[in-house]
């Protein structure tokens, strides 16, 4: 890694400051017609210089070129391309609308420009669209974005009901989830049956495979960014669904000229089925979540942007004896502003809130837990295309985190009130990274993030760290290209959940005297090759993960109400190294794709499992996945999942011991067996009974069916003892078997 440090920093040394030739602007922004979604990566194209870019995350693109006339080409996969002549002889501002194709010929997950794998710097990033997502499978009724990317290669389940989700190797809390820039830490509802995500305000996501853009750090596998509905409406519409779990309602509409409103709701209602139980306690308890999205936007002018983005979900689970809630508060505050024709900034404040309560009331004794972490940010991030030497992204960010891993109240009992003294921690981040056209074939992207971290009372730490990336393509053919990608990353947050099988009763705790930060060196390289005008796809990535102070518990830890979890936690060094193929349909009436990934994670860690190397929880040695969408017609469309992955790593009792009348296991090492390995199929029927209806309400039909051959995947395995022979015995528990699921999908 330090001679990719090396190779950055004479780089940009060796670099002219300026390109004498006189070059202006085009930027603007590129949009759905009918719905005005942003479409991050549609592809910009300039046919007389035959070179091109693709729009950000907002739909916005930037182009330098020298003065003269052009032909630019818009397009975006599923829409309609569209060519615009340009006269350039100072900064121009173009915005684009593309018009959705009536019969969906789009990628089936990600939608993207059309030589995007080809063209783009950065290896393992993925943009998916709601249109796309849409098209799968829903289990009880709802497509959910984190259950889409674990189809993606190299992205694994945690267990089969957690949205929770492993890249290449590492654990939930490797992963960065952003919602609108702002962290959310645990994005699951009814302990991971449905995320926080409500597929009606979301206009896309994108999911970074360990090389990150520099603007984002603090996690060592993955970056994950979704971004809400971001545009003004001419009228007010909205969109919804009814199904036989849930139902959701989104609105949106103009407010003036200048401000546009957003809203959305949705709630489960589950406990409605309960009041058939056979039990009174059952029939009395409540099961449910819901969950809300507000947005406001005002452009003060052209140039002046203010976003005002909230999110609130809750769950709720209580009966008899007790009671469970967790949920999430996420709000930001952007404010965007465009200071000249090549000079774009964005300055934002951003506050989450993640927290649990766990309580009970017993002989007339209560007992209520609680537990949260709180963030409050500020960040600012600019972006300055200058010529084709000089593309420059920089900006910083502070986090201020407040941890609180626990506080028990009790009343009604002769005990004392237990509580895990707060903490809290400071994170710092500054960056600047540069995308450089060095010729018609080779382009590159490189930066570099400085990252510092402090936690606060008498047992003060500081960490500091910088964190390279370099990535590089070259483009053999227009239609095929090799890249390259290295970046450090640095985690300073981490953890504590010793169960694979997803749990929200989640403890972060931070870096400090006793914990040093995790960091991640990443290397990636690739060969992609399209075929038939860009109709068909194909990759071969490899990659290597070199990691340092890599932690783990160690045998038999205690987590929750641990006022010294630091001295349950041991570090050491870790490494995964994975192949991943892929071959995609993107167009025509049946699209779809097919992925292996090959790979292997390990740690070696001293004071666990005697010192010897053991696979990582989350390791998958084989992961097949396989999706197909086929458009019988403009009312008809038909999806077929199947996926397949190697059982993940666990430890069985491999010998028993007596004490008296009673029997003990004897475990093996760590990880050193399987689960049974995990496969099942999704089928899904979208019906849209009027297709060309212009009636202000439309609505769609779609029909799933979630593991459709009863596949019995287990969830947990636990170890019982039988009373009379006292012989062990093995006990699985699945969570589902065939789950059928019906909803009605409308737009007005």
């Amino acid at each position: 890694m330090i001679y990719c440090l090396k190779f950055l920093i004479a780089l940009i040394v060796s670099m002219p400051l300026y390109s004498f030739s006189q070059t202006f602007t085009v930027k603007g922004r590129i949009i759905d017609s009918g719905t005005h979604d942003n479409l991050p990566g549609a592809s910009v194209y300039v046919v007389e210089t035959k070179h091109g870019t693709a729009s950000d995350e907002k739909g916005y693109y930037f182009l330098n070129l020298p003065a003269g006339n052009y032909t630019l080409r818009f397009s975006y996969v599923g829409y309609s391309d569209i060519e615009l002549k340009i006269s350039l002889n100072s900064p121009l501002v173009k915005d684009v609308s593309l018009q959705a194709d009536v019969l969906l010929p789009g990628a089936v997950v990600s939608a993207r420009a059309g030589d995007y794998n080809i063209s783009n710097t950065t290896m393992g990033v993925e943009r998916l669209s709601m249109k796309e997502v849409r098209l799968l499978p829903a289990i009880m009724g709802e497509v959910d974005i984190l259950k889409t990317i674990r189809l993606l290669p190299g992205v694994q389940s945690v267990s089969e009901t957690s949205t929770g989700f492993s890249v290449r190797g590492g654990s939930p809390d490797q992963n960065l989830i952003l919602l609108d820039n702002t962290t959310v830490y645990n994005p699951s509802h009814l302990v991971g049956f449905f995320s926080t995500f409500n597929n009606d305000v979301i206009s896309g996501i994108e999911l970074y495979k360990g090389h990150f853009p520099s603007r984002h750090g603090g996690r060592l596998s993955s970056l994950l960014e979704v971004q809400t509905r971001d545009e003004i409406p001419h009228r007010i519409n909205g969109t919804g669904g009814i199904g036989l779990i849930s139902s959701r309602l989104m609105a949106e509409g103009p407010l003036g000229q200048k401000t546009s409103w957003m809203i959305a709701a949705r709630r489960t209602y589950a406990d409605i089925f309960l009041i058939f139980a056979r039990e009174e306690d059952m029939r009395k308890a409540s099961m449910y979540f819901y969950d809300l999205n507000g947005k406001l936007t005002h452009r003060f002018s052209e140039k002046d942007k203010l976003e005002l983005n909230i999110y609130n979900g809750l769950d709720k689970m209580a009966s008899a004896p007790g009671y469970f809630n967790y949920g999430n508060t996420v709000s930001s505050l952007t404010w965007s502003r465009v200071f000249s024709a090549n000079h774009y900034g964005k300055f934002s404040i951003h506050f989450t809130d993640y927290s649990y309560n766990l309580g009970s009331n017993l002989n007339n004794s209560d007992v209520d837990w609680k537990s949260r972490i709180r963030d409050w940010a500020f960040r600012s991030d600019f972006h300055r295309p200058i010529n084709s030497v000089w593309n420059l992204s920089y900006g910083i960010s502070c986090t201020h985190h407040i941890f609180s891993p626990g506080e028990i109240r009790m009343t009604g009992l002769n005990l004392q009130n237990y509580v895990i003294p707060s903490s809290e921690a400071t994170e710092y981040g500054a960056y600047l990274s540069n995308e450089q056209t060095v010729s018609e074939k080779l382009s590159l992207k490189y930066g570099l993030r400085f990252s510092a971290f402090q936690n606060s009372g008498s047992l003060r730490r500081t960490y500091t760290g910088l964190e390279p990336s370099l990535g590089a393509v070259y483009k053999l053919t227009p239609l095929s290209s090799i890249k390259a990608n290295c970046s450090r990353n640095i985690q300073y947050l981490q953890l504590a959940n010793n169960s694979s099988a997803g749990s929200p009763f989640d403890v972060w705790f931070h870096a400090g005297q006793k914990v040093k930060p995790q960091e991640a060196n990443v290397f990636s390289a690739g060969y992609f090759h399209n075929f038939k005008d860009n109709m068909y796809e194909t990759s071969v990535e490899i990659y290597y993960k070199d990691l340092q102070n890599v932690i783990d518990f160690r045998e038999h830890s205690s987590l929750l109400l641990n006022q010294h979890l630091e001295d349950e936690i041991r570090s050491g060094t870790g490494q995964a190294c994975g192949l991943e193929l892929m071959v995609r349909k993107n167009s025509g009436r049946f699209t779809g794709f097919v992925n292996y990934t090959l790979s292997r994670s390990e740690r070696t860690i001293a004071e666990v499992n005697k010192g010897k190397t053991y696979l990582a929880p989350y390791d998958r040695t084989h992961a097949i996945n396989v999706v197909a969408s086929f458009n019988l017609s403009s009312k008809v469309n038909i999806s077929v999942i199947w996926v397949f992955a190697t059982g993940m790593p666990c430890s069985y009792p491999t010998g028993r011991f007596a004490v008296g009348d009673e029997y003990f296991p004897i475990y093996s090492g760590r990880n050193e067996y399987r689960k049974p390995d995990y496969h099942r199929m999704d089928v899904s029927l979208n019906f849209i009974p009027r297709p060309k209806s212009k009636r202000w309400l439309r609505g769609e039909w779609n029909f799933s069916i979630y593991n459709a051959y009863n596949r019995k995947n287990p969830w947990m395995i636990n170890y019982q003892q039988d009373k009379t022979t006292g012989i062990p015995y093995a006990e699985m528990t699945y969570m589902f078997a065939i789950v059928p699921s019906i909803t009605y999908n409308f737009k007005f």
